[in-house]
């Protein structure tokens, strides 16, 4: 019974303010039928033509920056193999270098041994012959000191030939 109630209520209140009327439901269609047609035909190929130039800048972008990578890793692979050829170049220069210093430095080692050889054997032969001059003048000043030291103890004169030998066998004896 509340329900019967309600709806006479209802009735005689009038009209729903809310509820549309049939000519507003069919304007209403009628207009969003002609909004759907124009999107449908204008607006919507439009838009979606947009969004494929977009995605096509994006893609053509991504390719570029691809490629670029592609590109910039030849590059630094080049630079690497021209890098490892000029550092084996440097090197056999380096080597060849050292090489030529080598043998430059054992000639001159060479020329000056040489040369130290040459002065060492002008030293020993000039030694050798102040030594024999030494030899020769101590001989004969130890031969007057041993003739005088004997003239001066036998009272006569020593032999000079016999003083001279006994000199030379004491100085030869000291040399060995």
């Amino acid at each position: 019974m509340l329900i019967s109630t309600i709806i006479l209520a209802a009735e005689e209140m009038g009209p729903n303010p809310i509820a549309p009327e049939a000519k507003e439901f069919f304007w209403g269609a009628g207009t969003f039928l002609v909004f759907l047609f124009v999107m449908r035909v204008f607006l919507v190929p439009k838009v979606r033509k947009g969004m494929e130039v977009r995605y096509g800048a994006i893609r053509g972008g991504h390719e570029n920056a691809d490629a670029t990578r592609a590109a910039a890793q030849n590059d630094a692979a080049a630079y690497e193999a021209a890098l490892i050829g000029v550092r084996a170049e440097a090197t056999a220069r380096i080597d060849a270098a050292r090489q030529t210093l080598d043998a430059e430095r054992q000639a001159k080692v060479t020329e000056v041994n040489t040369r130290i050889a040459a002065q060492r054997a002008q030293a020993d032969q000039a030694m050798q012959a102040a030594r024999a001059a030494a030899r020769g003048d101590v001989a004969s000043a130890v031969g007057s000191v041993t003739t005088r030291a004997a003239q001066l103890v036998l009272g006569k004169s020593a032999d000079s030939a016999l003083v001279k030998s006994a000199v030379d066998g004491a100085m030869n004896r000291s040399k060995s």
